[in-house]
């Protein structure tokens, strides 16, 4: 399961730069998949987004830090927990329920993410 930041985000940025997949973005902040991946070239996502792994996508939320469900695998293959909710002071980062995975699909999503 994706993590997820809520509407009680304080902006305070402490959550992006522990996140060792990059998903972690500044709201209006475009993204990409290869920022702190290894991806290059062309890439397809799990969830089917297709590209070169380059090329920005626009920013899911304008106003508050936003987590790209398709990059984060819930620091699995990293840590033992979630560091962006480990250092969150108001703990806005939560489990995202409309991204359900398995820890096995996060293993697949991280070596996807870092081939």
């Amino acid at each position: 399961m994706a993590i997820k930041i809520t509407d009680e985000c304080i902006n305070c940025g402490a959550c992006e730069p522990e996140c060792p997949n990059g998903a972690i973005y500044a709201g209006g902040e475009a993204w990409r998949f290869s920022d702190n991946t290894s991806l290059s070239g062309m890439f397809v996502s799990k969830s089917g987004i297709s590209g070169d792994a380059d090329e920005g996508h626009d920013a899911i939320a304008d106003d508050l830090y936003y987590i790209v469900s398709d990059k984060c695998t819930e620091c699995v293959g990293f840590h033992d927990e979630p560091q962006c909710a480990s250092v969150c002071p108001v703990d806005c980062c939560v489990k995202d329920e409309d991204n359900v995975e398995t820890p096995a699909e996060l293993e697949a999503k991280k070596a996807a993410l870092h081939p």
